[in-house]
């Protein structure tokens, strides 16, 4: 049965494409003889692919929609003897139910007794209508050939009706990269293209008519003439910028569609360089290390080329430095554009002596022509540092301290939490936990200290009722947190408190205002609502190891200020070890060491020196001059802009060539720039070139004041002067 249904579906749908094809055949073939004769075979010959390929388009999208769903429902339309239920003769009888079962096999009966015809009918008006337009259409291109009635000799086609435009038929845009790049040439049908830097062009066109002359022109200026190769003209450039560019043609007629084309570049990336090991650029030779090893990842977007370490030996001190440098290839693991490698430099070649060093750095090229990127890594520096003495200060060995002095109660208040566990039994619980709310008073002195390296500037102002921001990993403040009224604090932080000028009660180092402010007095406003710090700079002297070191000290502090404002004296000393534990490693890493190099000074010009020679100097008196404009051209080219009239056109290409194609913005600006070129009576084309070019306009720099006229007074006093000169 379903072989029945298939061959009857065919038959329409053979039926409808014949339809179709009759139908549009002739007006298709009119039009494309009309094209030959107007535009020339390449055009006939490409509607005639068009008008196939869509035709096929449609011949499937028809079959698909006039499917074997369709032809049933169709019956059902059509023939009452299916009684809409024309569907069931495509559905498996096992899984209908037996009502559904007994009406698939009277349909099936009939069937078999014939099917009615569905076939759509010829379109007779359709097909009349159709052959009259194709008659139409060659009856054009007749008369657009024939030679005009009376004239003596018959005069060509082509100069007896109007001059077309000239239209581009055919364009091919062949890129070749460049040969280190390993990208295969690409082929396209578009003018415009986002190409690598220093790729090979070549155009390809094809005009209908054909013009005498064909160009590239760019937005600098700059144009190709190209080659006639019977239809085709062709020319070929090296890209080393992007550029805009439009088809220029020498013809009778304007080209049909003269629009602007934009040739992008994709610039070669220098390597990147990521060293693994070490993980910091400043190492400190440990005992018993013998070597110093190197992990490094390397990366291009096209491939890497040579790779070496460079390694310098410092030795000596002050202007006594002797530096020896020898560089070492690399070898690599890894594909053409991304590697590792691994190196392992041998101390015992060196013979450190206290006080050397070593300098490491990675450079690395790639592979691109005529001239290689390099890159080169961050200096790493391998230190056998020398003993300090008490005295060292300005550059010898280029030290500097970043702690200041007053970072030692820690272990105060350690050992004055030891004594008062100690003294636990004979104290009165009052006065026992009043000593331990002065401690927890004092270690929060000492952590909002420490804080401060950390930029921790928020406290209470110790009026009472502020509460305390919670720390920078969130331990919540503890109850308590202000101290009683009156009380003092802690022995060992008083004597820091009042060396660095500080407020003992809020632990924040603001100054109490022993005076009425004045108005004006800005001393006294800072003193009294400001805050300043002991070192302003320590904070930033910090490496990040070192400054989670602190942040690791502050969080115990925390911990141990809990324990002792809760009156637990004894919880809180293991709190308090830790800190002074980590408050020392800090200590330890609170030096840092700058890389030493050769002094080199700028070499004296003897003949010069000592000849009182003053040429080249300016008087101190002259009047100012005017300030010239950083750009000529560019100013020029605003000023017109601003004025609203047409610029110099030649000053703009000039400052555009001036300024590269590397920027960003430099193919919009000359895309906005040509749009005003082509019409310069379009007032949104010189709005959208004065709002690009407005930023890139230098700024302006400040004007010198005129010197102020001379006064009666001065005028009397200058006259005065000979006088008093000449009088013995």
């Amino acid at each position: 049965m379903s072989d029945r249904l298939t061959a009857a579906l065919r038959s329409v749908q053979q039926r409808r494409c014949l339809i179709a094809l009759a139908l549009g055949l002739a007006p298709v073939l009119a039009l494309g003889w009309l094209l030959r004769v107007q535009l020339g075979p390449p055009a006939a010959a490409v509607l005639l692919i068009v008008a196939a390929i869509a035709g096929l388009l449609w011949a499937h999208a028809d079959q698909r929609r006039h499917d074997l769903r369709w032809y049933l429902r169709a019956l059902d339309t059509a023939d009452r003897r299916f009684e809409d239920s024309a569907t069931l003769l495509l559905s498996d009888s096992a899984t209908l139910p037996p009502l559904a079962q007994l009406q698939q096999l009277r349909l099936r009966k009939r069937l078999a007794d014939g099917l009615p015809d569905l076939r759509p009918r010829m379109p007779v008006a359709a097909l009349t209508a159709s052959l009259a337009l194709a008659a139409i259409t060659l009856l054009l291109s007749l008369w657009r050939t024939m030679p005009e009635p009376g004239s003596a000799a018959a005069v060509p086609a082509q100069t007896a009706a109007p001059a077309l435009p000239v239209s581009l038929i055919h364009a091919r845009l062949d890129l070749t990269p460049p040969p280190y790049t390993g990208l295969a040439p690409e082929h396209r049908e578009t003018l415009d293209a986002h190409v690598p830097e220093g790729s090979r062009l070549q155009w390809q066109l094809v005009f209908a008519p054909t013009p005498r002359a064909v160009r590239v022109r760019f937005h600098d200026g700059q144009s190709i003439e190209l080659v006639r190769d019977n239809e085709r003209w062709t020319a070929s450039t090296t890209l080393t910028s992007a550029m805009l560019y439009r088809i220029e043609i020498d013809a009778d007629t304007a080209l049909a569609d003269d629009r602007r084309y934009r040739l992008d570049l994709i610039a070669d990336q220098p390597p990147q360089i990521h060293v693994d090991v070490p993980d910091k650029t400043l190492s400190t030779l440990a005992p018993g290390q013998s070597s110093w090893e190197f992990e490094i990842r390397a990366s291009d977007d096209y491939a890497l080329g040579e790779a070496t370490l460079e390694i310098t030996h410092a030795q000596g001190s002050g202007e006594n430095i002797q530096v020896r440098q020898q560089n070492q290839r690399l070898r690599g693991e890894g594909d053409v554009r991304q590697r590792r490698y691994r190196h392992r430099i041998e101390l015992s070649r060196f013979a450190l002596a206290p006080g050397d060093e070593l300098i490491a750095r990675f450079d690395i090229r790639d592979t691109r022509t005529p001239q290689p990127q390099l890159s080169r890594s961050a200096s790493y520096l391998l230190r056998l540092p020398a003993p300090l003495a008490d005295d060292s200060v300005g550059m010898e060995g280029l030290v500097r301290t970043a702690m200041p002095a007053f970072f030692r109660s820690q272990r105060q208040i350690i050992i004055d939490t030891e004594a008062l566990v100690a003294e636990q039994t004979r104290l009165a619980p009052e006065r026992f936990l009043a000593k331990s709310d002065a401690l927890g008073v004092d270690q929060k002195i000492l952590r909002l200290r420490y804080g401060q390296f950390l930029g921790e500037e928020f406290e209470s102002s110790g009026q009472g009722g502020g509460q305390e921001h919670p720390p920078e990993r969130g331990h919540p403040p503890s109850a308590g947190d202000q101290p009683e009224p009156g009380h003092p604090p802690g022995e060992s932080e008083s004597a820091d408190s009042s060396n660095s000028g500080h407020a003992p009660d809020d632990g924040h180092d603001h100054a109490t205002p022993t005076a009425p402010t004045r108005f004006g007095d800005a001393g006294n406003v800072l003193a009294e609502y400001g805050h300043t710090h002991d070192i302003a700079e320590a904070a930033t002297l910090l490496d990040p190891e070192t400054k989670e070191i602190l942040r690791a000290a502050l969080e115990q502090m925390w911990q141990a200020e809990l324990e002792l404002r809760s009156g637990r004296p004894a919880k809180a000393l293991p709190y308090e070890y830790k800190a002074l534990e980590r408050i020392k490693q800090v200590q330890q890493a609170t030096r840092i060491y700058l890389a030493r190099v050769g002094l080199e000074l700028p070499p004296v010009d003897e003949a010069r020196r000592l000849s009182g020679e003053r040429a080249g100097l300016r008087d101190s008196l002259s009047p100012a001059a005017a300030a010239a404009p950083a750009d000529a051209d560019l100013d020029a080219v605003w000023h017109n802009l601003r004025a609203e009239t047409v610029p110099d056109w030649s000053r703009w290409d000039s400052w555009l060539r001036r300024r590269g194609s590397q920027a960003t913005d430099t193919l919009d600006l000359a895309a906005a720039a040509d749009n005003l070129r082509r019409d310069p009576a379009c007032s949104t084309c010189l709005t959208a070139l004065r709002t690009r070019l407005w930023p890139l306009l230098p700024r302006a720099s400040a004007a010198s004041s005129g010197r102020s006229a001379i006064g009666s007074t001065g005028r009397a006093y200058l006259e005065s002067l000979p006088a008093t000169k000449a009088t013995p």
